[in-house]
């Protein structure tokens, strides 16, 4: 790995900058996050941007600062008010793509391909096949209807062709042309929306036309693209970056090393999704990621591995699943897969097929592969891939990913009938690593040396697009297969249904949390950590709700009986024939959400019914079993928000509220523990708005709404007053924690130490505790709810390490050092604790 040249933040504070909250709204926060402890605010991306854009990753020019933020005035004007505090400031953006916007001239460099073509010097800034068909043009899909029903919307008007809210300019000599031929005459052709699915020439974002790829392998589209935010940095404005979707660029690692070298190695993390045990490529040269991976180990502490498996098998009685629509997790995934990387993706695919067949007719010995066989080795191979992508040019990880991809085309294989046909599969897997094999030749291989192949005969520019296209097909593949659609088919426990997360195992004991955190403080101690974020599908707080429930399943299924019982008889399942998997994920939001899923304005802003509906029909809609947001079911729609009306949000929910009753102990434990875990563990902890208190948010766009703050409640907790409830709690122990680092990095950073501290005694798996630098120790409970049930600590204890004497932050009481502590003792005030040597 390559560390950070500059000195990392101790803790960041992430901001969700939108019209709604500017530079200007952002700069009167600064105090009360400066107070908080944190080193930096983190700022969503600040560039030009779509209007009215509530995200900012639609960027549509790269020379400017938002203007609906501020400008660059605003920007500057926070940064100074942030130094004035003692911030720096942390910059996301966004090097995979730019927006196709209405109007296009929004986007200026794009403006001038749609006009001048592939002649323009802006052509070699997107990713686009003018070989593709449309006879050398490219596709926009954009209109309502067929071309030719949509003509009598299109008219020119000063020289630009317009069509609704839309603009597009006019390739030149072509002003006067009938509506038909000037059509024709474009280097764009204007096509039904539903045409991108299997005919886009250009690369995007996900499934998403709207957001067109960028070449940022393309030094001169690299300065171009970055020269503003380079700058701002030279002129220390900008302290560090965050990278959006690297696994969108075609060299990941490439675009790192550039990005050190330009910035001067200022402290960089990127969002990458590691899966299970996947390491990040050690060479990249970033600090690490933003942190999902640490969300996945600290969700996992507090799920109960034995109660999630009883849970699943209410959860099966209730909604009787299909094994492949939400029985089975792996076998939901793979039908997820396969349903994208044939629909969604095909016009992705069939681009590495044309590329394949190009390489295929070129090779000294042709392997005489039908488009159809490499078609079906292409998708079979990207759907058996356990990772996002391979990294055909990352040295490091070369062997891993050869024999991921070998594991991949073995199974491949199998769904040949005729097994020369097969052979496609090999030919597949060798240009995804990068080398043109399976019996073809390899480009720069042993083959070539030794066969005496010359390599200037290869197909290597081809060779090369080919890796970098299939590894950017399948980041898309995986994320819009599992993130977006069996996320939401497997709704068993819907705190682990998370980015990063693993539904399949949502469990991990604490010896494994030791074990990635040693890791971690090892190899990435840099590394960015999170709970919650602008993509989070539900935040930390709700999720720590949901997690208590795998410690009482069979309570949920008796209070899942009651409550959907008293829905039915009130009729409140509506007209269309009802979908139990709703009703299971809609009872169980609520629940997450708890008192702010309440008809009514609630405690962080939201209406309840409001906020629920519009998530569950996400969820439904992602789900794409019996609606989608391409192919909408009304009737089905309707159904399900008047299910949320007259059901969880209803007058019916009472047994809900009495079980968030009885549950509110071993909420609080779970909303505690992660906290102080994921605030004192190795890596950087970035706080998304809100989150020093109490926050209940769910998906997208609740979760994007203008932070609300309450600096008078740390003010009076630096006075002396008492955590009022477990929002003042919270707020206590984050602010303790991140003073604590802020003061001491020392004890936290790259050359501090991480040692696992294992209680002793017939409870000791409840506990998991761990000490920095010998000088900070962090306790917390997990499975508080079956540590009850079974009759609490009993005599387990925790040695707590020598030195000392130990004082524990929140309470001001003192342990001896070496002392050996009863945990009903350590933890009789609060299932948390945080002692500091001295």
């Amino acid at each position: 790995m390559t560390q950070p040249s500059n000195p990392s933040p101790t803790a960041t504070y992430r901001l969700q900058l939108q019209p709604e909250f500017p530079f200007s709204a952002a700069e009167r926060a600064v105090p009360h996050i400066a107070a908080l402890g944190v080193s930096h605010l983190h700022l969503s991306p600040v560039l030009e941007a779509v209007p009215r854009s509530t995200h900012g990753y639609d960027v549509v020019d790269h020379t400017v600062v938002r203007a609906e933020l501020g400008g660059e005035r605003g920007l500057r004007a926070l940064a100074g008010t942030a130094r004035s505090h003692g911030l720096g400031l942390i910059v996301d953006i966004v090097p995979n793509h730019m927006a196709v916007p209405a109007p296009a001239s929004l986007n200026g460099p794009l403006w001038e391909v749609l006009r001048d073509g592939p002649a323009s010097p802006y052509a070699a800034w997107f990713d686009i096949d003018w070989d593709a068909g449309h006879g050398g043009r490219l596709l926009l899909p954009v209109l309502a209807g067929r071309l030719g029903e949509e003509f009598p919307h299109f008219r020119v008007e000063d020289g630009v062709l317009r069509y609704h809210e839309h603009a597009f300019p006019l390739r030149s000599g072509t002003e006067r042309l009938p509506l038909e031929r000037l059509l024709d005459a474009q280097w764009y052709r204007l096509a039904w929306w539903r045409l991108a699915r299997s005919e886009l020439n250009y690369r995007r974002f996900f499934t998403v036309s709207e957001l067109i790829g960028v070449r940022v392998e393309n030094p001169d589209v690299f300065e171009a693209t970055h020269g503003t935010l380079l700058r701002l940095t030279r002129e220390g404005v900008i302290d560090g970056l965050r990278v959006d979707h690297p696994d969108g660029l075609a060299d990941p690692g490439g675009y790192l090393a550039r990005l050190k070298a330009r910035t001067g190695g200022r402290w960089t993390v990127v969002e990458k999704i590691l899966t299970g045990e996947e390491r990040l490529p050690d060479r990249w040269a970033c600090a690490g990621t933003t942190g999902y991976d640490a969300l996945r180990r600290i969700d996992a502490l507090f799920v109960c591995p034995q109660g999630v498996g009883r849970l699943f098998a209410h959860y099966r009685d209730h909604v009787t699943p299909l094994a492949d629509t939400g029985g089975d997790w792996e076998e939901t995934v793979r039908r997820a897969a396969y349903e994208v990387v044939t629909h969604d993706l095909a016009a992705e695919v069939e681009r590495l097929v044309r590329t394949a067949a190009r390489i295929g007719e070129r090779v000294p010995r042709p392997g005489d592969h039908a488009p159809w066989a490499l078609r079906q080795a292409i998708r079979e191979l990207l759907v058996r891939l356990p990772v996002y992508r391979p990294y055909a040019a990352d040295a490091d990880r070369a062997g891993r990913d050869a024999a991921m991809l070998d594991t991949a085309a073995a199974r491949a294989r199998t769904t040949f009938r005729v097994p020369e046909e097969a052979r496609a599969v090999d030919l597949i897997r060798d240009l995804a690593l990068g080398r043109l094999g399976g019996g073809e030749g390899e480009v720069g291989g042993e083959r070539e040396r030794e066969g005496g192949t010359d390599p200037s005969d290869t197909p290597s520019a081809d060779v090369a697009d080919f890796a970098a296209r299939f590894a950017q097909t399948a980041s898309a593949l995986r994320a819009k297969s599992v993130e977006d659609t069996a996320l939401y088919r497997y709704p068993v426990l819907l705190s682990a249904c998370e980015v990063g997360g693993d539904p399949g195992e949502p469990a991990l004991g604490p010896a494994a949390f030791h074990a990635y955190c040693t890791r971690v403080q090892q190899d990435w101690p840099a590394t960015g950590t999170v709970l919650s974020t602008h993509d989070t599908k539900r935040s930390a707080d709700v999720r720590a709700r949901i997690a208590v429930l795998s410690e009482c399943p069979d309570r949920w299924r008796d209070v899942l009986g009651a409550v959907t019982g008293e829905a039915g008889e009130r009729g409140v399942m509506g007209a269309a024939p009802w979908d139990p998997m709703v009703s299971w994920l809609a009872w169980q939001t609520v629940f997450g959400l708890g008192a702010a899923a309440a008809d009514g304005p609630s405690a962080d802003g939201g209406r309840g019914v409001e906020r629920v509906s519009q998530a569950v029909l996400k969820a439904v809609r992602e789900a794409g079993l019996r609606t989608s947001w391409t192919e909408q079911d009304t009737e089905y729609e309707e159904a399900v928000a008047e299910f949320v009306r007259g059901g969880p949000c209803g007058p019916g929910a009472a047994p809900l509220a009495a079980l968030d009753e009885d549950l509110a102990p071993f909420v609080r434990a779970n909303v505690l523990g992660a906290a102080l875990l994921h605030l004192t563990m190795p890596g950087v902890p970035d706080l998304y708005q809100g989150t020093e208190r109490e926050y209940a948010a769910l998906v997208d766009p609740d979760n994007r709404r203008p932070a609300r703050f309450r600096p008078e409640l740390l003010a009076e907790l630096d006075g002396g007053a008492a955590p009022g409830d477990l929002s003042g709690e919270k707020l206590r122990l984050t602010a303790a924690a991140l003073r604590l680092r802020r003061d001491r990095p020392e004890w936290f950073g790259a050359a501090a130490s991480y040692e696992p501290l294992p209680a002793e005694g017939p409870a000791a798996e409840h506990c998991v505790a761990f000490c920095r630098s010998g000088r900070v120790v962090s306790v917390a409970t997990r499975l508080s709810l079956r540590l009850a049930e079974a009759g609490g600590w009993w005599d387990t204890v925790l040695r707590l390490p020598p030195g000392g004497p130990w004082r524990e932050l929140l309470t001001g009481r003192e342990v001896a050092g070496g002392a050996v502590v009863g945990l009903s003792e350590l933890l009789a005030e609060s299932p948390v604790a945080l002692f500091v040597a001295g």
